[in-house]
């Protein structure tokens, strides 16, 4: 599950993300997201990984979506992964991320959020996961306008290594 969190001043939470068992480490920005747990559904995992992620609470009808699915390979220095992922939105008002809930794991590689606006995540030169986010973005602001459907973007490779 991944979750499109945009503000009232329309700035999206990214997490800067690292696979440290590289050298150099790369690094590159992510939405709030995870895993679902035995017995979840999609919505309910949304919503659980964005108070681990982010310290807010929301309910499950605070979601917006689904906005689209997609499969993706994942190649790390330990790992390869297939996932299927989906993306929802969250409208909320700015707020200060607690990280208290990240794993261990998230703790070392996930330094860094930020609120991003668009025209920063339009200019960056660093790498942001989903690549197509700005595409997302904008089925988001169309599901906020109460227009349906969702966007299936197929399967893509996001990997720090060759797969």
């Amino acid at each position: 599950m991944r979750v499109l969190l945009v503000d009232d001043r329309d700035r999206i939470l990214l997490f800067r993300d690292a696979d440290l068992g590289l050298s150099p480490v790369p690094h590159w920005w992510i939405t709030p997201g995870g895993g679902v747990d035995p017995g979840e559904g999609d919505r309910e995992a949304a919503v659980r990984e964005v108070a681990e992620e982010t310290g807010l609470s929301v309910a499950e009808a605070d979601l917006l979506g689904p906005l689209a699915t997609r499969t993706v390979v994942h190649g790390y220095s330990d790992v390869v992964t297939t996932q299927r992922e989906v993306f929802w939105l969250l409208r909320c008002h700015a707020f200060e991320v607690s990280t208290d809930g990240h794993t261990e794991l998230e703790r070392l590689t996930m330094t860094e959020h930020r609120w991003w606006s668009r025209a920063e995540l339009e200019s960056t030169e660093q790498e942001v996961w989903p690549r197509d986010l700005a595409t997302l973005w904008t089925a988001a602001d169309r599901a906020r306008d109460g227009e349906s459907g969702v966007l299936e973007l197929g399967t893509v490779e996001e990997s720090t290594v060759p797969v």
